[in-house]
């Protein structure tokens, strides 16, 4: 497999000559080796190979929660695996949104305020704050929930709480790690839909790991690995076809 061309040079993540390695008692493990890939803006990608492939150590290198033992990693433009914690730190909390396989929700807060907490890191008034979480749970399908503890909701439901969380302080990149890996297939599909249109309507760049076979249908491009190699790229069925629009069910 080739990846393809990204001719205008526009890219969200340059990975050149990456290799990342772990010291096991007297081994040397490598989680990455040698990988260069180039992801466009504006493009919903899968990151996709079996159990050890590398794939969460991309991600890793990619949010800056982990560093290359060589190579270089730029996102948006941005030369990352340079800057010191501190540096990473605040790059990460405007240019990342972060969505997890168990939504990492706080269960004594409501919907409205777990979408609200990246923004009490901020300096955003109260009524900013409310606007933004607002416009955020609108977005996912949520605006009738906010009131709602998760318990109170269903798994696709919590996963929404998730997404509108990681996209309520507007980041670059949204980075999402098995998002549909505890879903049941009706709630993974409307997932897989909302981010095509987190996509296509406010120009997001949404970099995903995942084994579901059933992501290849929504995604722009399917990246591969295999035991910390890159071995390419190929289009997913979202360069080729559209995709139905999102009914969420209450």
């Amino acid at each position: 497999m080739k990846q393809p061309e990204n001719n205008d040079g526009n890219s969200a993540v340059q990975l050149t000559h990456v290799t990342r390695t772990y010291k096991r008692d007297e081994f040397e493990v490598r989680a990455l080796d040698d990988v260069t890939l180039d992801i466009p803006r504006k493009s919903f990608v899968a990151i996709m190979g079996p159990s050890g492939s590398g794939k969460t150590t991309l991600l890793n290198l990619v949010t800056g929660i982990d560093h290359a033992t060589s190579g270089r990693v730029a996102v948006g433009g941005e030369e990352i695996s340079t800057m010191n914690e501190r540096e990473i730190g605040a790059w990460r909390a405007r240019h990342i949104g972060l969505v997890f396989q168990f939504y990492n929700l706080i269960p004594v807060l409501t919907a409205f305020e777990n979408v609200e907490l990246p923004l009490l890191l901020t300096h955003l008034s109260k009524a900013d704050r409310k606007t933004h979480v607002e416009s955020a749970l609108k977005a996912v399908g949520l605006a009738d929930r906010m009131g709602h503890y998760p318990r109170q909701l269903s798994g696709g439901q919590e996963q929404r709480v998730a997404i509108a969380r990681a996209i309520v302080t507007d980041p670059t990149i949204l980075v999402a790690d098995e998002p549909t890996g505890d879903l049941d297939a009706k709630s993974a599909e409307e997932i897989l839909i909302l981010l095509t249109q987190l996509k296509t309507q406010f120009d997001k760049t949404i970099v995903m790991v995942t084994h579901d076979p059933r992501s290849e249908r929504f995604v722009d491009t399917v990246y591969r690995l295999d035991k910390g190699v890159f071995i390419g790229a190929e289009k997913g069925g979202a360069s080729t076809k559209a995709t139905a629009s999102l009914q969420i069910s209450a």
